[in-house]
């Protein structure tokens, strides 16, 4: 282990022969300070790292230290090279060998090519490339035989032909393939098909919260136990939104989002039924719900009991759609312009079908559209208001 002193770097002959270059001179000012008080075991590799691939000092001390036996450059520098044919920046190719600094010293023919390859070939092309694996460099260490392929034929089975997909399970879990991973996600798999969960459910499970996956048996197992405790059952098409919101969420987290609506005058039971009608609801913010709860009883003036009977209606956008949606129907009741739609039952149309509906009223359309549009037409305003 050798420790630099900042008089070595500093001596007059060494300044004699010292090749101007800001970069590198900016580096022997930090490196002299920096290695005066701290041991790198390897400043060959120390040196590489932060001239050649702006790793920070902090990162280049890590893994310089962890392979202070590596001599030679040569398999790094391939393997910089094919990550920047590939389109990697190097903050991309510090961030893979941060998490992952091994694959700094792969062989390039024998363990990433291939592998990247495997990849390409299910649809993944520059720049979501070189972004993908920045974020996912573990799976370039993987076995290709033993663990990338079954585990990718695995999850196709679950997810079907949609690779993108496939992108977003590994993106959202990092490791999801390590250990005994693709044997985990099998069971899984098969137990929450016995529970009822199954095709497009199972598919939209593993994407969004492919940490599910993960769990031990007995974990998913309890999950699923407490869901069927709160009042859902195996044929009930929210029990699978019931077992995503309860994973994401803790006992604790659960039991604080239930006290805060109780807050608002809604029972315990009340807080029950909502999150048995819409489980989603109880990962929406507080303060979206408070917003939410206070525009549907103070200024549309329902009672609490239609969001216990309809609490989908908290998971609207207040700013984009309720609002806006709500002016229309003013306008359209002072105007006492005939229609059969009441405001909760136009809250449920898609943008298209809202817009259509105004097109119905030909001589007040203009004004109804305005008033739909007031809060896009205010930020324009706003923003125009700002530049110089």
């Amino acid at each position: 282990m050798q420790t630099l002193k900042s008089s070595s770097v500093f001596s007059t002959s060494h300044l004699l022969k010292f090749s101007f270059k800001p970069k590198s001179f900016i580096f022997c000012l930090y490196y002299s300070s920096f290695s005066s008080s701290t041991s790198v075991s390897n400043p060959p590799l120390f040196n590489y790292l932060v001239n050649d691939l702006d790793f920070t000092e902090t990162q280049a001390l890590s893994i310089s230290n962890r392979y202070s036996q590596v001599k030679s450059f040569e398999k790094a520098q391939l393997v910089t090279k094919i990550f920047q044919s590939l389109g990697f920046s190097n903050t991309q190719i510090a961030s893979s060998v941060r998490t992952t600094p091994q694959i700094l010293f792969a062989d390039v023919e024998k363990n990433l090519r291939p592998k990247i390859k495997l990849f390409q070939d299910l649809g993944l092309v520059e720049p979501h490339l070189s972004k993908f694996f920045s974020r996912n460099s573990f799976l370039l260490i993987c076995s290709l035989d033993k663990k990338l392929i079954p585990s990718i034929q695995f999850i196709k089975k679950v997810l079907g032909n949609n690779n993108d997909d496939l992108f977003k399970v590994f993106d959202r879990c990092k490791g999801f393939i390590a250990g005994d991973a693709t044997l985990k996600l099998l069971r899984n798999v098969e137990y929450l098909e016995s529970c009822g969960i199954v095709g497009s459910q199972l598919s939209k499970l593993l994407t969004r919260q492919p940490r599910i996956f993960r769990l031990r048996e007995s974990a998913l197992r309890d999950l699923v136990s407490r869901a069927l405790g709160m009042g859902f059952s195996t044929d009930s098409r929210m029990l699978v939104h019931a077992i995503h919101t309860m994973n994401c969420l803790s006992e604790q987290t659960f039991k604080k989002k239930r006290e805060f609506l109780k807050s608002f005058g809604f029972s315990d039971n009340e807080c029950m039924d909502m999150f048995r009608k819409t489980p989603t609801v109880f990962r929406v913010s507080e303060e979206k719900l408070k917003l939410g709860i206070e525009f549907f009883t103070n200024v549309a003036k329902y009672d609490k009991n239609v969001l216990v009977f309809r609490p989908h209606l908290l998971m609207n956008s207040l700013e984009d759609r309720v609002i806006p949606r709500y002016r229309v129907m003013q306008i359209i009741k002072s105007k006492k312009l005939k229609t059969n739609r009441s405001f909760l039952c136009i809250l449920r149309y898609t943008e298209n079908d809202f817009l259509e509906f105004m097109s119905r009223f030909t001589d007040d359309v203009e004004e109804l559209f305005i008033a739909y549009k007031a809060h896009l037409l205010h930020t324009s305003s706003s923003s125009e208001e700002e530049e110089p």
